[in-house]
């Protein structure tokens, strides 16, 4: 299989030639922020570590502005901000299903983040359901299935293809097969496209984690023929607490209620009669407006600077930040794939003679430089990847420092975190 057949969703028209209606990247808030270092001084925070948690994009924080005055309850309030701000609630809805290329009967169903939606749909699965998940995700995708198959992680993208294809062509009953389309810990891209191809041929459904996707790259669900994804509105410029599972219906219309009360239902007496359209059923009580409103503008915003922009620029910080950690002796970059592999803006590594913590402190403390340490709630990734075993997220053993770029990123940042750390090596 080429690799332009297994990559097909790392590069899109809008990457290959600039748009004629793409408009400046837009700014996010925070880009000012000073932070205090060792001596007193105060300096320009570099935030590197986006992968966590993006800042607010200027857009974001203009829409949930906007919707503050008319804020109220949504669905069932016959007052004008009532109907306004539900109005608004509903096209956001829209605006999602848009952003990732849904189908139009696809279901958009407003969570907390991405661990909640893969949790929610771990609850609609048909009984019996077996998922297949490799041992490389995220545990927001590893650890809620009632009953999973573990693959290994793969030495070479054809054979996390092939290691799929023989687990799920041993399972019988429904089956479930879920995938990262960016690794969190090494930002390698997985051959999604070719992997939905497989699950359908042996009729199983495929979740894709497009958390790491969605702030670099288009997503099209449909052209993709996915099933499910699942993302988060903190990692997509929004952090006001939204996330999303956009996907086929039929499951979630059968599955139990993710909350039972009010908004999830039709009527209640002696007997309760649910929704049967999955987005109220799987929404009971008061949604988080804001953060749906915060979704969808961080959506648009990316929409209307097109992808090409976006991804030239992190492209050229990413090689920059790579290549200026490989020249430094006793630095090692994590990687799956190897060093050509196709990967969004990313970069995990160790540096011989520090734990990640002792790095990612002094990182800090000494250059106003913020980054994240430990295991990156990829444990067996991880552990992969080290050859080490023990400790959990806040550990010190067996874990990495991961930086990480988006909007608002800067070649000052990268060159400053490089030459932190050559330095730190320099006191070995």
């Amino acid at each position: 299989m080429s690799t332009l057949t297994i990559f097909n969703s790392a590069r899109t028209p809008e990457a290959a030639a600039p748009s004629a209606t793409s408009r400046p990247i837009p700014a996010v808030l925070g880009a000012d922020l000073e932070v205090p270092v060792k001596g007193g001084r105060l300096v320009g925070y570099a935030n590197l570590d986006y992968a966590a948690s993006a800042p607010c994009l200027e857009p974001v924080s203009a829409a949930v502005s906007a919707a503050l005055p008319a804020y109220s309850s949504v669905h069932r309030g016959a007052g004008y901000a009532s109907q306004l701000t539900t109005a608004r609630y509903e096209q956001a809805r829209h605006t999602v299903r848009a952003f990732v290329g849904a189908r139009p009967d696809d279901s958009v169903i407003f969570t907390r983040n991405t661990t909640d939606a893969t949790n929610l749909l771990a609850g609609c699965l048909p009984a019996g359901t077996t998922t297949v998940v490799f041992d490389t995700e995220h545990h927001a995708s590893l650890l809620p299935w009632r009953h999973a198959v573990r693959l290994a992680p793969p030495a070479f993208p054809g054979e996390a293809v092939r290691a799929a294809d023989e687990a799920l062509a041993a399972i019988e009953g429904p089956k479930l097969l879920v995938v990262t389309a960016a690794s969190n810990v090494t930002g390698e891209l997985w051959p999604i496209a070719a992997l939905a191809h497989i699950a359908h041929r042996h009729g199983a459904r495929i979740l894709v984690d497009a958390a790491q996707l969605v702030p670099h790259r288009r997503l099209n669900l449909t052209a993709l023929d996915l099933d499910y994804v699942a993302f988060s509105g903190h990692k997509l410029y929004a952090p006001f607490g939204t996330g999303a599972l956009v996907g086929r219906g039929d499951w979630l219309a059968e599955g139990e209620p993710y909350l039972k009360g009010g908004g999830a239902v039709r009527s209640v007496g002696e007997s309760v009669e649910w929704h049967d359209d999955p987005e109220p059923r799987h929404e009971a009580g008061t949604p988080n407006v804001l953060g749906a409103i915060a979704l969808a503008a961080a959506c648009d915003a990316l929409t209307a600077t097109g992808w090409t922009a976006l991804v030239r620029e992190e492209e050229r910080l990413i090689s920059r930040l790579r290549s200026g950690l490989a020249s430094i002796e006793g630095v090692r970059e994590l990687s799956l794939w190897g060093d050509d592999h196709p990967r969004v803006g990313i970069v995990s590594f160790t540096v011989a003679g520090y734990s990640a913590r002792e790095v990612a402190e002094a990182l800090s403390g000494e250059y106003g430089i913020g980054v994240r340490d430990g295991k990156f709630c990829a444990h067996p990734f991880v552990r992969h990847l080290l050859g080490a075993s023990g400790g959990d997220c806040a550990d010190d053993t067996g874990s990495a420092v991961r930086a990480s770029i988006g909007i608002g990123s800067t070649q000052e940042h990268v060159d400053r975190l490089i030459e932190a750390v050559r330095d730190l090596v320099s006191r070995r």
